[in-house]
């Protein structure tokens, strides 16, 4: 191992945002390499952010909104990096201005913007796709919160897969409006859940086999900016995925009531004319997609739903970055 930290390393804080799957991605293949099983398509959501500082310290730290964590993911992860790159103790504090754990990709953020914070802290210069190779590492859904706009992860690409981008985020403004209706943290992980869900559920199969031509179909979309051809491929992924989770032994039930009333209404919506579509991810908020200039209503129609907490506006957003001014050496 040759090490590639600086000798004199700074304190670096980089921005991530976290993305949501239009093609949904559940299941890893078997191994410790974090690979997806099956190819997954998203969209960046600006209005979201994660602010990850990173340093060298006396022994490994971090700190989740201003809280001491235990995280044995994060562990894994600096274990990781310091095992390939020679990364010395390291402290790290992560904020993140949406629920934490809770089916919004706080993790998908978290590790972009860890791995891009360290990788100003120690100066190693490393390129987009190797950034989203390593956050893959972390979380799968990390390699494309790397990127911008509208991202691709095909695991059939090659043995240790980066996100690639597919359209930058203002050729196709999409607003999203996301219906908050727990700010509890999930019970079952997504870790755990896909696992189980490759074990026991008897749709996984069938899951695994069909994703392929959904992600296809979206890619077709997305190019030809044909939101209700999205639309079509992106509900129909995220209910088979659900369905996936329900068919698990014990089921992994991540909605509550107040999911199935927001998706109703995105239905009535619909039907009366918005452009909009929704998708869940494994946890209860919905992520209502719509098309430019129909945030609005949408967002007025959700929030009167029983059972919605708060609504929150997003377009699509940028990649991971560090922030100006925010590398700085250490005294």
């Amino acid at each position: 191992m040759t090490p590639t930290t600086r000798a004199q390393p700074r304190t670096a804080t980089a921005v991530a945002h976290p993305n949501v799957a239009l093609v949904k991605y559940w299941g890893k293949r078997p191994g410790a390499d974090n690979i997806p099983a099956t190819p997954s398509l998203s969209i960046a959501l600006g209005g979201l952010a994660t602010r990850t500082t990173a340093c060298a310290a006396a022994a490994d730290t971090v700190r989740i909104n201003g809280q001491p964590a235990q995280d044995a993911k994060v562990a894994a992860f600096i274990a990781m990096l310091r095992e390939t790159r020679g990364l010395p103790p390291l402290a790290v504090s992560t904020v993140n201005d949406f629920p934490t754990g809770a089916g919004l990709a706080s993790s998908a953020a978290g590790f972009a913007a860890l791995v891009s914070a360290v990788d100003a802290a120690f100066g190693w210069g490393l390129s987009a796709e190797e950034r989203s190779r390593l956050a893959r590492r972390g979380s799968v859904s990390a390699a494309r919160s790397v990127y911008g706009g509208f991202v691709a992860l095909d695991s059939a690409r090659d043995r240790d897969p980066a996100a690639r981008p597919v359209l930058d985020a203002d050729a196709w403004p999409l607003e999203v409006v996301v219906a908050i209706v727990s700010e509890t943290p999930k019970a079952v992980a997504s870790t755990p859940g896909m696992e189980r869900s490759r074990r026991t559920s008897a749709f996984y199969d069938d899951w695994t086999r069909a994703a392929p031509a959904d992600f296809q179909a979206a890619r077709q979309a997305v190019a030809a900016r044909d939101f209700e051809g999205l639309a079509t491929v992106a509900e129909h992924s995220c209910l088979k995925m659900h369905a996936v989770m329900l068919a698990t032994r014990p089921p992994l039930w991540y909605w509550s009531a107040a999911t199935v009333a927001v998706l109703q209404a995105v239905r009535k919506l619909r039907e009366s004319g918005a452009q909009v579509f929704f998708t869940v991810d494994a946890g209860p908020q919905v992520k209502a997609v719509c098309a430019p200039g129909h945030g609005e209503r949408v967002a007025r129609g959700l929030a009167a739903v029983p059972g919605v907490l708060r609504i929150l506006r997003s377009g699509v957003g940028g990649g991971a970055r560090c922030e100006a001014g925010a590398v700085n050496k250490r005294e």
